[in-house]
């Protein structure tokens, strides 16, 4: 018994840092959008994660190489949006542009990183709660296939 009790109180502690954590996260993003700019192309903030994707170019954002620069390139941050109705369903639209990633800061290249990031760990919560309530609806329906 106490077994099942020790597995439920590590799932309880996990997913109260999971919440705390992204709430954390949360505010972060929400500091980033305002100092990178990202007001400027997409309002209010919420519209951010209307976006299917968000994208970063001249930085890697790879785990074996995260924030190497790519000598050369422009640093921009890249949103992309689903239209349904258009002939080229995925659109990119630029959010922010940095210029040159060797004129980059580390304080701005980190800031850039950690918004995209940050981004990507928001959108992935959104997403399950979005399945988990499909599921639901699916399992209250009965007849919905």
């Amino acid at each position: 018994m106490s077994s099942a009790l020790d597995r439920l109180k590590n799932l309880t502690a996990k997913i109260s840092s999971y919440e705390l954590e992204r709430k954390k996260n949360l505010a972060e993003l929400e500091r980033l959008y305002e100092v990178l700019g990202i007001f400027k192309k997409v309002e209010p903030f919420e519209e951010l994660f209307a976006l299917k994707a968000i994208n970063l170019s001249g930085i890697s954002l790879a785990e074996e190489d995260l924030g190497t620069l790519k000598e050369g390139k422009y640093a921009q941050i890249i949103g992309i949006i689903y239209d349904k109705e258009a002939k080229v369903k995925n659109k990119n639209i630029s959010l922010a542009y940095y210029g040159r990633v060797e004129k980059l800061s580390a304080e701005e290249k980190k800031d850039i990183i950690s918004f995209v990031l940050g981004w990507r760990f928001e959108k992935s919560f959104r997403t399950l709660e979005h399945y988990h309530n499909l599921m639901g609806q699916l399992k209250t329906s009965g007849d919905a296939c």
